[in-house]
């Protein structure tokens, strides 16, 4: 078996140093794709799983109260007032199917999935102890699935 040694890579386009070698302290500059088919060992080194099967595709937290826009997101382009205690995050990048999974809390009452969604939105009801739906202050949503 051969050994290169090296402890810096250049691409041919640029100047900027691509990577840097030193030991476990390696860095990498610059954008990283990684393929659907990205492995990771467990930090127990038991197992291995997908990388991108595992990352949330998209969330979102929000006030029900002021649906104008999201105090915060990922993958959301836009949220829908939906009537009393029921909002909707329209996604940017849809799922390939409807069936994929979704988390919904709320800071105050309890949330659920109210309409099932579709591809392309996660929508999300919240209601007091009384079970009558309410606007509350905060709300998160998120998905994990396939992105189409």
């Amino acid at each position: 078996m051969s050994t290169i040694k090296v402890d810096k890579l250049q691409g041919t386009s640029g100047s900027a140093t691509a990577m840097t070698f030193n030991g476990a302290a390696s860095t990498f500059n610059g954008v990283h794709t990684v393929g659907n088919n990205a492995i990771y060992t467990s930090e127990g080194g038991a197992v291995t799983q997908n990388l991108v099967q595992g990352l949330c595709k998209a969330w979102c937290k929000w006030s029900l109260s002021d649906q104008s826009a999201a105090l915060d997101s990922f993958n959301v382009g836009s949220i829908t007032d939906a009537g009393t205690g029921i909002g909707t995050c329209n996604l940017t990048n849809a799922f390939s199917a409807a069936t994929f999974a979704t988390f919904h809390s709320g800071s105050q009452f309890h949330a659920w999935d109210d309409t099932g969604g579709s591809a392309s939105t996660i929508n999300l009801a919240a209601a007091n102890s009384s079970h009558s739906k309410v606007d509350t202050s905060r709300v998160h949503v998120g998905g994990f699935g396939d992105l189409a």
